[in-house]
Parts: C-alpha cells; structure tokens; sequence
C-alpha cells in the first residue's frame, strides 16, 4: 500500500492492516523456507508496508499527543 492511502485510515484500521501484513510475512517465509516462494522479492515489499504501517501510526500518536 501507499503511504497516502495508509494515512487516511484510523489507527483501528493500521493496527489490523499491521495484524495482516505480520501474518503474511509469515507466510511468505514458510514457503520460502520449504521452497515454494515464487517471488522472493514480495518479502522486502512486506517488510516495508510493515514499516510503512508503523511509521504512519507513530506519527499519528504523536500527533495526538501534541493535540492534547
């Protein structure tokens, strides 16, 4: 996903995209390590929608924080 699609989501709706970009990741090494991964690339593309997801709902934290 895109940086600007992430940040119109709530932190509800990161925190599950978070959830499914984890169980993904997983999923991607099992088959990696049993030999069925097609696209090894699709790792590194989960790995950084994970930090994408992370950075978006620290930044929005922060936010609020200043907020209040």
């Amino acid at each position: 996903m895109k940086a600007r699609e992430l940040r119109d989501l709530s932190i509800e709706e990161l925190r599950e995209k978070h959830k499914q970009f984890k169980e993904e990741l997983f999923n991607l090494r099992f088959q990696h390590a049993i030999g069925q991964l097609g696209n090894t690339n699709r790792i590194k593309e989960v790995k950084r929608s994970i930090a994408r997801v992370l950075t978006i709902m620290r930044e929005k934290e922060l936010s609020a924080e200043r907020k209040v």
